[in-house]
């Protein structure tokens, strides 16, 4: 069927109007905390819901339904884990963020170890969260290219890709640029509602468009094997298993809500640290029902497929939920789902956006220039925002060779937090860790788990249990050979 003018309409109205929704939160922002941090004037609900939309974007619109149309609902198990990786995030990390004035999670590295280990983890932050974030980035590339196949039938997809890539880039940084976090996390809050109502439409439309409704699905899914949750194998080649998921989800979880400044940026930003622990809990109930809602829709269209075969067979699973919205929703609403996925993605932009600047901000220019004053600090503030959105831009280009982009991403993204996650353990669990001791146990959990990602099968899943663990237990070793007189209780 295609999309038809009327969405093509609705998809510039909705990005036009969050764009203009978005650039209402400009004013009020004279310092740095108030341009990061909105002055801590968020409620908690507000930030849980925008956690939720940061966490999952894109990624999980389009990809989550691939798992389960491809395997089974073993990607609950990560779910799982990551209701208890929030837990210990609640209640360990939580209340050291919120002892002193702090505007980056790095800074607590400094009051606990010295600068230099700062420096390492805020460098590490950069880098990864950019990399990670470039694949997020490109999946928007994914639905435009289904989205627009009829109206761009002569443009080949590299064109096609940055165009759309370079759109939602531009729109985004447009109301980042201006309103900060608060601008974000407000943004979030509306994408966040508006892309699970158009879910929850899109899966009544395929249950409406399968003969029997429930019933058939049920049947043939579950005879498939594809309500299946747990996975009890000892694989650990296998991404998904119940040990993977609760063990490897728990220690992710932990990692990137807990030293990963994306999410933490947001946690401060929290009228107080119960308000901050509440919206983490609670963005992890959410969080979990919606990865079940978006696997139940790879589930239904697996139904949906084996009675309507596709025209042509799928050449990535990534794209299934996409050409279903194009080719059977009804007008109008295919085109506001279209548009919702599209602003799932600049939600999460934002959120790298304004943590990456924020990090180069604070961690490095701030502690280089600690005599500049705030209105120098905030116009390199939305310099660096823009410098990143470049380098975004380009890294979604090259991401276009990749997999399964949820687990691409992942992956990424897992190499370094075990690293990260060790560090910050020992800063916060022991009192003999020293900054010496610290920075060699990192070094040695990074360079684990560039091997198991370069050189082994193992699943990413356990990337940041295994390189926490050797961080934690290596760096720990180290301090008591190297002490130093920065080490010091946080």
């Amino acid at each position: 069927m295609g999309l038809n003018t009327l969405d093509m309409l609705v998809i510039g109205v909705y990005l036009a109007g969050v764009t203009l929704f978005g650039l209402r939160f400009h004013s009020g922002q004279k310092t740095l905390k108030g341009y990061f941090l909105a002055d801590n004037a968020i409620p908690w609900w507000a930030i849980s819901l925008s956690i939720v939309a940061a966490e999952t974007s894109t990624l999980t619109v389009i990809s989550v339904p691939g798992l389960a149309y491809d395997k089974d609902f073993s990607f609950l198990q990560l779910a799982i884990g990551y209701l208890l990786g929030r837990a210990v995030v609640s209640f360990i990390l939580i209340p050291q963020y919120f002892r002193g004035d702090l505007v980056t999670a790095y800074q607590l590295m400094e009051r606990r170890f010295g600068q230099r280990l700062r420096t390492l983890t805020a460098g590490v932050f950069l880098i990864t969260r950019a990399a990670a974030e470039g694949v997020r980035v490109f999946a928007v590339a994914i639905v435009v290219r289904v989205a627009l196949g009829g109206f761009l039938a002569g443009v080949g997809d590299f064109a096609r890709d940055l165009l759309s890539i370079a759109i939602v880039t531009v729109l985004t940084l447009l109301y980042t640029l201006k309103g900060g976090l608060k601008a974000a996390i407000w943004t979030d809050v509306m994408q966040q509602a508006v892309y699970v109502a158009g879910t929850i439409v899109g899966l009544l439309t395929i249950l409406h468009r399968v003969p029997g409704g429930w019933a058939t699905v049920h049947a043939i899914a579950g005879q498939a094997g594809k309500f299946r949750v747990f996975d009890l194998s000892l694989n650990w080649t296998t991404h998904y298993t119940l040990w993977s998921g609760v063990i490897g989800g728990a220690f992710l979880t932990t990692a990137s809500h807990g030293t990963d400044q994306l999410i933490v940026q947001r946690l401060l930003a929290a009228r107080s640290r119960t308000q901050a622990q509440v919206a983490l809990l609670s963005s992890g109930v959410v969080i979990f029902f919606q990865f079940a809602l978006f696997l139940a829709i790879g589930a239904m269209l697996f139904v949906f497929y084996r009675i309507f075969p596709p025209h042509a067979a799928f050449t990535r699973t990534d794209t299934i939920f996409p050409v279903f919205i194009v080719s059977y929703m009804p007008h109008g609403i295919s085109g506001l789902l279209i548009a919702a996925i599209l602003a799932a993605a600049m939600s999460n932009l934002s959120a790298a956006l304004n943590s990456l600047s924020s990090t180069v901000i604070v961690d490095f220019y701030v502690r280089l220039r600690p005599r500049s004053d705030e209105a120098r600090r905030i116009w390199l503030s939305r310099a660096a925002m823009v410098a990143w959105a470049l380098v975004l831009f380009l890294l979604a280009i090259l991401a276009r060779n990749g997999g399964r982009v949820i687990e691409v991403g992942l992956t990424i993204a897992s190499v370094a937090y075990g690293g990260m996650l060790g560090v910050f353990l020992l800063g916060v669990l022991t009192s003999k860790a020293s900054e010496r001791g610290a920075m060699v146990g990192m070094i040695f959990g990074l360079i684990l788990n560039l091997y198991l990602w370069l050189f082994t099968h193992v699943a990413f899943t356990w990337y940041v249990a295994l390189g926490s663990f050797v961080t934690f237990a290596l760096g720990y070793a180290a301090s008591l050979y190297m002490p130093n007189e920065s080490s010091r209780a946080v």
